[in-house]
């Protein structure tokens, strides 16, 4: 019986992904989702997680996490919807507190059928939250996954501090009490359906402090990913390459811009370039998240020129989209508009909306 219902959900998957007159294509979504403090109830003496527990300020009860898992598995049931009925191949996901809540998560009745497997690491974060990957095991196969950490030092970065580098044990120490931890950047790489596909998921550092003041931590942020593509170009110079993620910084700053090197324009993409969607849509006015009535896109799928070629013999980049249904929007009160997050009267969803990147293969 297993094998007939498994044969049936791949027939419809491949006979409604067809769109065009002449041609048929397969669909997969890829997307990043923003969990928004998706901590357990149980009190970590090594994170600063206290807020987050059934004493802590949040009253964060198991009925309410229970309620936070069921509305996240909702979400990421439908996204890509209603172009692919099937839920994203990968997701990439952050502010997640540990693997524990991952399981959980996937083991939601919502989720359950896709059978998704977990890439994690814990990372140095002072609030214990990390960044993951989910993934259908029927579909993406992972080969290897390392988490990089980031190195970056209050007010000065990583390149002058090892100007002045010393092996003195004090000056070691020096290093470590002015780091500033943030989440590791995630790299995966493994074969969708056959094709080797590489996809790093980030959480760069906030803008905790002040835009201008952190703007050096997320350059740093965009040099690291970018030296992650170059390696992986550097072992395979057609490697298709998706970094995702909650970047911080909206597609137009200098972190994107300058130290990660996206273009807006698929015609602006060099060889071995990056290609951001996202940046049309944010000169558009949409946005994933807002502060202050002013919306952003933080949340971004970037993607190697390698998967804009117009050749469809292989997954290629079709386009991306905002998950921003009206469910996960606040309808009443101060937040009016804003992505419905928890409350002391509400669970909600995140306080950011989900983004995904569809990629297309001809039959």
């Amino acid at each position: 019986m297993q094998i007939i219902v498994l044969r049936f959900f791949l027939i419809f998957f491949f006979s409604i992904t067809s769109f065009g007159q002449a041609k048929k294509y397969v669909i997969h979504t890829a997307a990043f989702y923003n969990f928004e403090n998706l901590f357990d109830t149980i009190d970590d003496i090594y994170t600063n997680d206290d807020e987050w527990t059934p004493n802590g300020a949040q009253n964060w009860t198991t009925e309410k996490y229970n309620q936070k898992l069921q509305n996240l598995s909702k979400v990421i049931s439908e996204i890509g919807t209603p172009e692919n009925p099937n839920a994203p191949v990968f997701i990439g996901g952050s502010e997640i507190e540990n693997r524990g809540v991952l399981e959980d998560l996937v083991k939601q009745p919502g989720l359950l059928s896709f059978d998704y497997g977990i890439i994690h690491f814990d990372s140095p974060d002072k609030r214990g939250i990390d960044v993951a990957l989910l993934y259908q095991k029927k579909f993406f196969k992972p080969t290897t996954f390392s988490n990089i950490p980031l190195y970056i030092l209050k007010n000065k970065n990583v390149e002058e501090e090892k100007k002045e580098e010393s092996t003195d044990e004090e000056a070691i120490i020096k290093k470590e009490n002015n780091r500033v931890f943030t989440r590791d950047q995630l790299l995966i790489t493994g074969f969708l359906e056959g094709e080797e596909i590489s996809i790093i998921v980030n959480h760069w550092p906030s803008r905790s402090g002040g835009e201008k003041a952190t703007s050096e931590y997320r350059e740093a942020a965009g040099k690291l990913n970018r030296k992650i593509i170059d390696s992986l170009q550097q072992i395979n110079p057609n490697a298709k390459v998706i970094t995702m993620g909650d970047l911080n910084d909206g597609p137009y700053n200098k972190s994107i811009k300058t130290a990660f090197g996206a273009k807006a324009k698929k015609s602006e993409v060099p060889e071995f370039g990056t290609y951001n969607p996202f940046e049309e849509m944010a000169k558009r006015g949409m946005g994933t998240t807002a502060f202050r009535d002013s919306w952003d896109i933080f949340d971004q799928i970037i993607i190697t020129q390698s998967l804009i070629k117009p050749d469809f013999s292989s997954f290629k980049f079709w386009k991306a989209g905002i998950f921003n249904k009206p469910y996960l929007i606040q309808n009443s009160g101060k937040y009016k508009g804003y992505p419905l997050r928890h409350s002391t009267n509400e669970v909600g969803f995140s306080d950011h909306f989900p983004v995904y990147i569809y990629l297309i293969k001809e039959m």
